[in-house]
């Protein structure tokens, strides 16, 4: 199988990636599962990413489409398309898969494919995270990563205007 190939099988629809969790499950792996808009990789990224991955067998992560992002940030993000963003992601030896969602957050995404672990920064508390009370009540637990200092997107994106 190609590289190419391999990152390709890494991109999910919701249903199949509802389907082939069920496959991992009955082989006993703990699913992880993360979200964000990823809109430019960066070291915090890839920090945090590793992280997550390092509390279970199958990390997953959950991508806002590019209407999801605008919402979120304003019109002028996100910077790359969501085929970029997803690709990239696909491309990191420790993702599993990786899944697109159009609600500002992936409380919908988590109904249906109940993690053992959701992930998320130690900026947030447990109560301001959505799904977190779904992943809970169905057996699973919430983890809370700190960033790595001094990177993120936004910074980039200052950096990259001169302001």
């Amino acid at each position: 199988m190609t590289p190419l190939t391999q990152i390709r099988q890494k991109l999910f629809l919701k249903d199949e990636l509802v389907s082939q969790i069920a496959d991992w499950k009955v082989k006993g792996e703990k699913i992880v599962f993360t979200n964000g808009c990823f809109d430019i990789i960066h070291p915090g990224h890839i920090d945090y990413l590793a992280k997550a991955a390092g509390l279970g067998d199958r990390l997953i992560i959950g991508v806002n489409t590019d209407e999801s992002v605008q919402k979120l940030k304003g019109s002028n993000r996100p910077i790359q398309n969501q085929d970029s963003r997803t690709f990239i992601l696909s491309a990191l030896e420790f993702a599993s898969a990786v899944v697109l969602f159009d609600e500002d957050t992936p409380a919908e995404l988590l109904a249906v494919l109940k993690p053992d672990i959701l992930v998320k920064g130690a900026d947030y508390t447990i109560d301001q995270i959505a799904g977190a009370e779904t992943v809970i009540k169905s057996g699973g637990s919430v983890v809370l990563l700190p960033y790595l200092k001094g990177f993120s997107t936004s910074g980039i994106e200052r950096k990259i205007k001169g302001t």
